[in-house]
């Protein structure tokens, strides 16, 4: 299944916060309504109560890489920083459990799983929307994990420089593997691709070095004409 951005005109181109509800005793402890005694919280129902039911059902294709989906309820909350590693350097990332639980929980899980490691980034766009599209390790735009994950937008995405988000079809919760990396203004796309995330100023830098040697076919939408390759992902 292709996974592509779909802009906002045709013309262009293809493409918790926890409430913390207590008294005044210590905030690890918690109060025996029966005795009025402190006692240490429950530590396991704390988890619990973070955890998002997710839903990643298979998509009827073969794995391009063997691997397992994530548990089916994300438990990361807050950020969680890693590191894209690839041949022209490292990009530093900052993932937003927070805002996009399940996202989050499915891209820490093929990372975990190596099925970032020695792909390609397939694709780089350079003119009206500008991205760099990783994720597939058949680098055809094409393969994915074998199942998908759900959207998770507000409508309030803008796809500025420094935004990781996922790619899909246009059909909603179509996404999978493939993300995309934003290094100039790309607010024509709707508001319909994941953002999950962000990476620093030097990414964006090196990404405009990237994207000023333009693609292997020579036109605005292609695969880069130096091969980017990712090494591995790592996150803290």
């Amino acid at each position: 299944m292709l996974k592509r951005l779909l802009p906002a005109t045709a013309a262009l181109l293809a493409l918790s916060l926890l409430a913390a509800c207590g008294n005044e005793a210590d905030n690890d402890e918690a109060v025996d309504p029966s005795t009025g005694a402190s006692t240490p919280a429950d530590s396991e129902s704390d988890e619990a109560a973070a955890a998002t039911a997710c839903d990643y059902p298979e998509d009827g294709s073969e794995p391009a890489k063997p691997v397992e989906p994530p548990p089916a309820e994300a438990t990361t909350t807050g950020t969680v920083s890693g590191t894209i590693a690839t041949n022209v350097g490292d990009i530093a990332i900052e993932l937003d459990a927070g805002r996009t639980p399940c996202t989050v929980a499915n891209f820490l899980s093929l990372a975990e799983q190596g099925y970032f490691d020695d792909t390609q980034c397939h694709r780089l766009t350079t003119e009206g929307i500008y991205v760099l599209q990783c994720g597939d390790p058949t680098a055809s735009g094409m393969g994915g994990p074998g199942y998908t994950i759900p959207d998770e937008v507000d409508g309030t995405e803008k796809y500025g420089p420094g935004v990781l988000a996922m790619a899909k079809t246009s059909e909603p919760d179509s996404g999978g593997s493939q993300f995309f990396l934003v290094y100039a203004d790309s607010g024509v796309l709707d508001p319909v691709y994941t953002e999950f995330g962000t990476f620093d100023e030097a990414g964006v830098a090196l990404l405009e070095e990237v994207a000023a040697k333009g693609t292997a076919e020579g036109g605005p939408d292609g695969s880069p004409a130096d091969e980017i390759t990712i090494s591995g992902v790592t996150v803290e």
